[in-house]
């Protein structure tokens, strides 16, 4: 039996290095397909109230690591726009409870195929096994990462200000 190659494990900062330039990748490539009439800050409004239907406006700023009025003016904006829809609580007439609008919904339905698109281009140059290898290794990515998000979101103590 012959080694033809041997990889040792990488080290998780090394993934992390080399994460950290794809991200910054997919930023310049996605740059290309515009987020208008959004703001960096506010798209990610926008991911927080798709994955958290009804959250209300302390815990959304609680999430950007922001201020109640600083998140709520980024909502006003957002709303402007017809992106998102502001509610009444049912139990607490003081508490306002944000979601998607429908027109909220196709905005990130559109953004995402011309993201797509914008990655396909670059996927279509790498060999089908590397393809492969980067699917399997994202998926195991996106578990632990939305793993970990679950269980800070559940810790009021990680966040940070």
């Amino acid at each position: 039996m012959t080694v033809t190659s041997f990889r040792p494990r990488p080290e998780p900062a090394e993934v992390a290095r080399v994460t950290s330039t794809a991200a910054e990748l997919l930023e310049v490539l996605w740059g290309q397909a515009s987020t208008a009439p959004v703001s960096a800050s506010q798209l990610r409004v926008l991911f927080i109230l798709e994955h958290q239907a009804g959250i209300n406006l302390r815990t959304l700023a609680d999430c950007l690591a922001s201020t109640p009025p600083s998140t709520s003016r980024l909502c006003d904006r957002l709303q402007a726009v017809g992106f998102v829809e502001r509610e009444v609580s049912r139990t607490d007439r003081r508490e306002v409870r944000l979601r998607l609008s429908r027109r909220g919904h196709a905005f990130l339905a559109d953004l995402r195929v011309r993201r797509e698109q914008a990655l396909s281009a670059v996927l279509d140059q790498m060999p089908a096994a590397e393809r492969a290898a980067l699917l399997r290794g994202l998926e195991a990515f996106c578990g632990a990462a939305a793993a970990q998000i679950h269980e800070d979101s559940q810790d009021p103590g990680s966040q940070t200000a």
